[in-house]
């Protein structure tokens, strides 16, 4: 390739990890960062590694997981085994409450049907659940600032269908705000926008939300101890970042005990740890607890991590996203929870953000779970929103009052 061909690849590059570097994880002067990727990763995570230095990071480390390793796992690795996790890695996690890094996982899957054929409930044992124990609650009671960012690779290009990475770099660029004159300005904006939102939802106290549409009719409660979240999170050390980027959403983590009705999928998805593509996911919920789950596809690996993860049948998440998503503009499916998830509104199985929970982050975890916030070792969204799926507000009193409509986001102040 000609050095003219790479060079508005490598201008985009460059512009992208300033981003993330400077609003995704908010590097500070003498912090050291964590980048966590696959080796087909690589571009990016060097990309993001030199940034972090530009801005001044004290060390910089890239861990490199390779997928394979997990499939040679699945296939041979003696069942108590499975989802092994040495101390040393437990040690260097909890390393983190002295040192404090930013923390920078890269998404988007190059290699999407590695996993397939293995038997789902080996690949859904062989998840670092004891490790992810560690992670979960450092990452959501914010004693580390961290953000989930994608890496365009020609393998995901070639799984979602489109004809090369530059045609997928072009869908990233949009939707991470780099085709604006000022990228970081137009994040700020972006940034306020949902917090504008997140603050009239949270004035309006309501006792629950309902998501009505084909195939899905469900109330989902919060807990006087619910607020909901946008946008940003504050390390414990008063530093501002973006956990997802790209994001579209407000949200909120429900009273794990209070979710009644049927959900149906309005999107594929991706199961995290599972390899797997799940479409036209069907699930129950009862008093709080998912009692049934059908799918057109990967139904069977859904319900091996339902059943062998602690916790996963109760809700963690509940999420509004309205037809301004620029990630819903691509007309992608990116098979890509970070991405596919802000295609619409959404919840998630599994764990539950303590941040998002009055006193969440200084209860214990069994104090969380007791309290209404769930816990767990798995956190999985879905999304069920569309154009036909009506979401109301329900207030202590019964009354009912609009939030989104036809996609758009209708809830004023009060």
């Amino acid at each position: 390739m000609s050095t003219a061909a790479t060079e508005p690849y490598e201008r985009l590059l460059e512009a992208y990890a300033r981003l993330v570097i400077r609003i995704g994880a908010n590097v500070q002067v003498g912090q050291r960062v964590e980048i966590r990727g696959l080796p087909e990763q690589a571009a990016v995570a060097r990309a993001l590694a030199a940034e972090a230095y530009r801005v001044g990071a004290s060390h910089v480390t890239i861990d490199y997981a390779d997928p394979h390793l997990q499939r040679a796992q699945v296939e041979h690795a003696p069942e108590d085994m499975l989802g092994f996790v040495r101390p040393s890695q437990i040690d260097a996690v909890r390393a983190w409450n002295e040192d404090r890094p930013a923390i920078i996982t890269l998404t988007g899957n190059p290699l999407p049907e590695l996993m397939d054929g293995l038997d789902p409930a080996r690949l859904a044992a062989s998840q670092p659940v004891a490790l992810l124990r560690e992670v979960f609650p450092l990452m959501m009671s914010g004693t580390v600032a961290w953000t989930m960012v994608a890496a365009p690779t020609p393998g995901w290009a070639a799984s979602i269908g489109v004809e090369d990475v530059a045609r997928l770099w072009d869908a990233v660029a949009h939707a991470m705000r780099l085709d604006e004159d000022d990228p970081v300005q137009a994040w700020r904006d972006h940034i306020a926008k949902l917090k504008a939102r997140r603050d009239i939802l949270n004035a309006r106290g309501f006792d629950a939300v309902r998501y009505r549409g084909p195939g899905t009719d469900v109330t989902l409660g919060l807990s006087p101890s619910s607020r909901w979240a946008a946008a940003t999170l504050e390390s414990a050390d008063g530093v501002e970042f973006a956990p997802n980027m790209p994001t579209e959403e407000v949200y909120f983590s429900p009273d794990w005990r209070r979710a009644e009705g049927h959900v149906r999928t309005t999107a594929p998805f991706f199961l995290p740890g599972m390899g797997t593509v799940v479409e036209d996911l069907a699930i129950g919920l009862h008093d709080g607890t998912i009692v049934g789950a059908t799918a057109a596809r990967g139904e069977e690996a859904v319900r091996a991590q339902l059943d062998s993860v602690a916790r996963a049948k109760h809700l963690g998440e509940v999420s509004i996203v309205d037809g301004d998503s620029r990630v819903r503009e691509t007309g992608l499916l990116f098979k890509d929870v970070l991405y596919d998830e802000n295609v619409g509104s959404h919840i998630a199985w599994g764990n539950g953000f303590a941040f998002a929970w009055e006193n969440g982050i200084e209860m214990t975890p069994e104090q969380r779970i007791e309290s209404g916030l769930n816990q767990s070792g798995t956190h999985v969204d879905i999304v069920v929103g569309s154009p036909e799926v009506q979401i109301e507000g329900i207030g202590a009193d019964g009354s009912v009052v609009p939030i989104v409509e036809g996609n758009e986001f209708v809830l004023r102040d009060a």
